[in-house]
């Protein structure tokens, strides 16, 4: 049987709304997958809406753009909920019965009557899942917080691998094909240290993500055939420093 997941994450500006999507969708074509991806935003300033329409699946897929009604939804920041920073309101709008709603929060969050009310009426499964504390637990910043969420996602949908969202996020900061090397010593330097900086980078947002990853499996909340992973030792050393 085919496995479809139509998701609409929803944040703010300087959070990494649409490159997390582009990692998700980039690592779910890496494990052998289709997918689509749509951002939508206005003002490209902090704190403004963000939203980004992201479909995955393990068969072709055909349609694009607006996510009206998804299987899923991310929240990236509280706001989203508690201050109608969204372009789809209320926030769960279009939810299907029986979808998820993974928040990034650190606990259950008081929701309006009416929306608790709806929410279980479609027997909506929500997921608050502390992905800026965990960011910042395992990284030292709170830059990794979508990086976190998309291995949580990963494993909640099933249909990447965390060698496909490592890959995607090594693309996403190296680009393919990059090459240390240079005409000269002085410009193999220079492109090494830069290398060096951006592998920094790529080893805490990774720790990040398999975090976000475990944390999925620990609380059941993934796919059956999704399993735990382990923390490459140099990962954990480079979130340590």
């Amino acid at each position: 049987m085919a496995k479809r997941f139509n998701i609409r994450m929803a944040g703010v500006g300087g959070q990494g709304v649409v490159t997390g999507s582009h990692i998700l969708s980039t690592a779910v074509i890496n494990a052998g997958g289709e997918s689509t991806i749509v951002p939508f935003y206005g003002s490209e300033k902090r704190m403004a809406p963000v939203e980004s329409y992201v479909r995955v699946s393990d068969e072709p897929i055909y349609e694009i753009g607006e996510i009206t009604f998804p299987h899923i939804i991310i929240i990236f920041h509280p706001q989203v909920i508690t201050h109608g920073k969204s372009y789809t309101m209320p926030f769960y709008f279009g939810l299907k019965e029986d979808g998820v709603a993974l928040i990034n929060n650190d606990g259950p969050m008081n929701l309006q009557k009416d929306q608790a009310r709806e929410l279980e009426e479609r027997r909506a499964k929500l997921y608050y899942f502390p992905a800026t504390k965990i960011s910042l637990e395992v990284a030292g910043m709170d830059l990794a917080t979508n990086m976190a969420l998309m291995g949580c996602i990963g494993a909640i949908t099933g249909l990447t691998t965390m060698a496909g969202l490592e890959q995607a996020v090594k693309d996403r900061f190296l680009g393919k094909g990059f090459v240390v090397s240079g005409g000269t010593a002085a410009l193999d330097s220079v492109v090494e240290r830069k290398f060096k900086k951006k592998q920094e980078l790529i080893d805490k947002n990774v720790a990040v993500m398999r975090a976000g990853w475990n944390y999925a499996v620990e609380h059941g909340w993934a796919a059956p055939d999704v399993k735990r992973v382990d923390t490459p030792v140099a990962a954990a050393a480079a979130s340590a420093s």
